[in-house]
């Protein structure tokens, strides 16, 4: 008990050297400081302060999905009291419009480059949609933290004047639907073969305009981006998939955190905001997918979630090509252990 009223005192004197008392974090950071041998009160509260003024550099691309999702670990960061500021980074991925993504030479067309900032130490860290990020990292980058996950659907967008109620999803017959994903491409030509699938290219908001203005009878996005941006969908009829049957990408709905693997500041500062829950599923999906060999462009779908027991249930969905037949597997155990080698047989069987 003395030594809790002494180091109170010790306390309340360095906050009158340096007034960063309601500061979130001061107090931790003060007692992490001390712990690594700084020799005083007063030094530690020194360092402390150093370290919480610190702004951390997100390296994040300049749509408005990605600006949103820096922006909100930005947040997350400042809610543990830690600053941050914003680096937008032009990847291939933006630059390239006109082709589709399977057309793309090289895997990590939206993260390349933002990684290579990372690694020139022009960022600290980077987020990612953690679909876009390809399952080897490059030399000295780790991804060091996950997000919570955003319901990871995939929606169908159709204008209401192209409804067909009495048809699967509500196509009509030869409907145009948009897409550049492989993985959605194969799926919906697993339940309607008669659709008619058209490239589209460009942010959230410009793909729902173009579906508005007419190029299409309905298009194909991800729920996560959607909700996330809280776009206006009035006037557009909406049909959520069950992810266990029209299965979404490996951690779709997902942001992931990625930094320099030899810089333990940020990894920690990362681990403050990190959710294991989230992880433990994703990990089986993105292994999935490493086995397999393929980049984000690969018809492959993996949804992993986990019961109230913690056991693990595992939907896959996979096709050689988009157009080609789509194989499922559907698997159940108490632990990840060999869980996606044998979702892997399974597809491969």
């Amino acid at each position: 008990m003395g030594a809790k009223i002494v180091g109170s005192c010790q306390l309340a004197k360095c906050n009158e050297v340096i007034p960063m008392r309601n500061k979130p974090g001061w107090q931790q950071a003060m007692f992490s400081f001390l712990g690594r041998n700084v020799p005083n009160w007063h030094e530690a509260a020194t360092f402390a302060k150093i370290y919480l003024l610190k702004k951390i550099k997100i390296g994040t691309r300049g749509s408005k999905l990605a600006l949103w999702q820096a922006e909100f670990t930005r947040r997350e960061l400042a809610a543990v009291g830690v600053g941050a500021e914003l680096t937008i980074i032009k990847t291939t991925g933006d630059v390239v419009q006109h082709l589709s993504f399977d057309k793309i030479e090289g895997k990590g067309f939206f993260t390349k480059e933002i990684e290579d900032a990372l690694l020139r130490g022009d960022v600290d860290m980077a987020v990612h949609s953690m679909k876009d990020l390809p399952t080897t990292q490059p030399q000295g980058l780790v991804v060091a933290g996950v997000s919570y996950r955003e319901n990871p659907a995939d929606w169908l967008l159709i204008r209401q004047d192209e409804v067909v109620d009495n048809q699967l999803f509500k196509l009509k017959n030869g409907a145009v639907v948009g897409t550049s994903s492989t993985r959605r491409k194969a799926q919906m030509l697993g339940f309607r073969s008669d659709i008619h699938l058209k490239d589209i290219r460009g942010n959230v908001p410009t793909r729902v305009e173009k579906l508005r203005s007419g190029d299409f009878d309905g298009i194909l996005l991800a729920g996560a981006g959607l909700s996330r941006l809280d776009i206006d969908l009035t006037g557009l009829e909406v049909v959520r998939f069950n992810v266990r049957e029209f299965v979404p990408a490996p951690a779709q709905g997902v942001l992931a955190f990625q930094c320099c693997e030899g810089d333990l500041e940020t990894r920690r500062l990362i681990q403050k905001i990190h959710h294991p829950e989230v992880s433990a599923v994703t990990n089986v999906e993105r292994k999935v997918l490493k086995l397999i060999g393929g980049g984000c462009h690969l018809p492959l779908g993996v949804y992993c979630e986990r019961d109230a027991q913690g056991n693990y249930h595992v939907w896959a969905a996979m096709a050689d090509a988009w157009d080609g037949p789509v194989r499922r597997a559907r698997l159940s155990q108490s632990t990840s252990h060999l869980l996606a080698e044998r979702v892997v047989a399974q597809l491969n069987g």
